[in-house]
């Protein structure tokens, strides 16, 4: 129990502790309708149809995105990205130290990888690219552009990677089960590049719509922000890293108030809520296993923030259009060989080529589903063991009419036992009535491996406080909504 623990290191400071809980849910690679879950009365409608996410369990994922824990540095991933006796070259957002866990940094890194090769081989050379996520789709443009025999290999039976968007007829508007932000978009040229394939990057306006577990409303509050502000200030000046709650405990920006408003929240209720709701989500990783020297930005401003509406995969499948895949066709071994590399697929054939970009997500490499021959060399072994993969995972619900009354774009629970803290309400932005939650760290692993009825039911309860009570009862359940597939 993520929270739980959390109140324990954070509220020590504070002379207490605090009982919290997080939820749960899972997601297959490919979305398909799967047998329906029976409903569970609540004062919250049953959904018409919703959809979970589980790349905390999805082998060929392994997590969400790379992050820097405790003891780990930037240089690791500069080091995991060396190519190995110029045949094996590696890219992934893991191996971008400008722009980790994100699209363009996957995007950067690809390119990367192709100019190394093109640097050294010549074009009459095979080149296996391995994944055919964003990383590999443009290290595969790129070298087959310039004149090189190229074949993508990836494990799923789809493109993408962790770029996934639902589009069928259960869902009015397409959505994001994968990347779907855009931060700081006026300095990013994803935008332009989505622009050009006709993906559509809109601006996203933060409304927030603070309310407690009970309904009542709640002003915004920075204490959260200054807490870990503070903390990481702190932490910077120490001689040895430390984690994120160790910084709280030690700069002492951890001992924040437990004593209870009117509406009943406490400053350590807000400070763990904004742990949970942009620390947790926006690293992937516990503030316990978070390292304070290299954090990210838990306190960023969310301004010039945009949210994929249109088609986010096509940004993939447009740059592999017109070049050779193999679906389906899993990597388990990459062999030197003296004439160039050797791919084992799990289907039983190999593979061979002159050079290999190997850009499967950190958590893969660090499996070890798939084995090297030989051995990687400690560099490389040391970065993949040092940085650490994040977790974050998505409940998605679409209704016929909305259940709420709020205008606000992003709901926050303020309480200490809640399964679902964060929501985005899409109804500005899309016009449907759509509700994307998401968790991140531990939170987002218990989603991952719950049942489809606990999951749903967990989230339902977590939206009690956003009903408008001044419509008709909604104690009614609705029609039992799809699932997904479990």
């Amino acid at each position: 129990m993520t929270m739980k623990r959390r109140n324990f290191l954070i509220g020590s400071a504070a002379g207490a502790s605090v009982v919290a809980l997080a939820a749960c849910t899972p997601e297959p690679p490919t979305p398909s309708p799967t047998p329906t879950v029976a409903p569970t009365p609540t004062v919250v409608p049953q959904p018409s149809a919703f959809q979970r996410t589980s790349w905390s369990t999805d082998p060929f994922a392994q997590g969400a995105f790379s992050y820097q824990p405790v003891g780990s540095l930037p240089d690791q991933r500069v080091a995991l990205r060396q190519p190995v006796n110029g045949r094996i070259f590696f890219a992934g957002e893991h191996t971008d130290e400008v722009s980790p866990g994100t699209v363009q940094g996957a995007q950067s890194s690809g390119k990367r990888a192709a100019e190394s090769i093109a640097e050294i081989a010549s074009t009459d050379e095979r080149v296996a690219v391995i994944g055919a996520g964003i990383a590999g789709a443009t290290a595969a443009r790129y070298l087959a552009d310039a004149g090189y025999s190229v074949v993508v290999v990836e494990g799923r039976d789809r493109s993408g990677g962790r770029i996934l968007t639902l589009n069928d007829n259960d869902w009015p508007t397409p959505v994001e089960l994968g990347a779907a932000w855009i931060w700081n978009s006026s300095h990013n040229a994803l935008v332009d590049e989505l622009a050009a394939i006709d993906v559509t990057a809109s601006p996203f306006d933060y409304l927030p719509g603070d309310r407690t577990p009970a309904g009542a409303e709640v002003e915004p509050s920075a204490v959260g922000a200054d807490a870990v502000t503070k903390a990481l200030a702190w932490a910077a000046t120490q001689p040895v890293d430390l984690s994120v709650a160790e910084a709280l405990t030690g700069s002492g920006a951890g001992d924040v108030s437990d004593t209870r408003d009117d509406a009943g929240v406490s400053d350590l209720t807000r400070l763990n809520t904004f742990l949970a709701t942009r620390v947790d989500v926006d690293s992937g990783a516990d503030p316990t296993e978070l390292s304070a020297w290299f954090p990210g930005d838990p306190t960023r401003s969310t301004d010039d923030d945009r949210y994929v509406t249109g088609e986010y995969e096509k940004l993939v499948t447009t740059a592999l259009d017109g070049l050779d895949i193999l679906p389906s066709s899993a990597v388990t071994l990459v062999s030197q060989t003296d004439r160039g590399v050797s791919l084992r697929l799990s289907r039983g054939d190999s593979l061979s080529a002159d050079r290999v970009i190997v850009t499967v997500p950190l958590g893969v490499l660090k499996s070890d589903t798939i084995t090297f021959d030989p051995v990687l060399p400690f560099s490389h072994r040391a970065a993949i063991n040092a940085l650490g993969m994040g977790l974050q995972e998505k409940m998605i619900l679409r209704y016929d009419e909305p259940f709420w009354s709020t205008d606000a774009t992003v709901w926050t629970i303020v309480g200490d036992d809640v399964a679902y803290p964060l929501w985005y309400n899409m109804m500005a932005l899309t016009g449907e009535p759509i509700l994307i939650g998401v968790l991140g760290a531990d939170a987002a692993l218990r989603q991952a491996k719950a049942s489809d009825s606990d999951a749903l039911q967990a989230a339902l309860d977590s939206l009690e406080p956003f009903v408008d009570t001044t419509g008709p009862a909604t104690e009614t359940p609705s029609p039992t909504p799809d699932a997904p597939a479990a």
